[in-house]
């Protein structure tokens, strides 16, 4: 049986609500708080500089050995300046299901990352969890480090990153 595993990553943010949400709901912006290592592009053609249901965006990566592989995504839900959902339509996963969340608190934004996602291959899938854990905890710890150098580090926030 294949296993849904999650990661759970909390970041204060020091800024305002619009501004935090306006950031993070425009698709252009992945690029930025993502690690070189994953050579992410942006393939499909971008007019909305906010995420809307039903968009689907496309990119491509090259999360192992160089080798590029085609991501493509949908917004399947949106409460703007609360939370948006994508889901993997074609990808590296089984599944894939992020939601990003934004509540207003007493310093800033406090954004909260919920991915569900399951490996394919079965067995080998399961194998390999070791690898692709690390390398996700890696990837947030990158946009956890890139997000304080853009909006500034939250007084006493610290780096809450769960996988499961």
């Amino acid at each position: 049986m294949r296993q849904i595993h999650r990661l759970k990553s909390i970041h204060l943010i020091p800024a305002e609500l619009p501004t935090t949400w306006k950031f993070f709901s425009d698709p252009v912006n992945l690029a930025e708080i993502t690690p070189a290592f994953l050579n992410l592009r942006v393939t499909s053609e971008i007019k909305e500089t906010e995420v809307f249901s039903g968009q689907v965006l496309t990119y491509s990566v090259k999360p192992l050995l160089g080798i590029p592989v085609l991501w493509r995504s949908e917004i399947v839900h949106v409460a703007p300046l609360k939370l948006f959902i994508d889901e993997q339509r074609k990808g590296p996963y089984s599944l894939w299901h992020h939601q990003h969340h934004f509540t207003e608190v007493k310093g800033g934004v406090e954004m909260t990352d919920l991915v569900y996602y399951k490996l394919p291959l079965g067995v080998a899938g399961s194998l390999a969890h070791p690898l692709v854990k690390k390398k996700l905890g890696e990837i947030f710890t990158f946009r956890y480090n890139r997000i304080n150098e853009i909006f500034g580090a939250a007084k006493g926030s610290v780096m809450q990153i769960r996988i499961d």
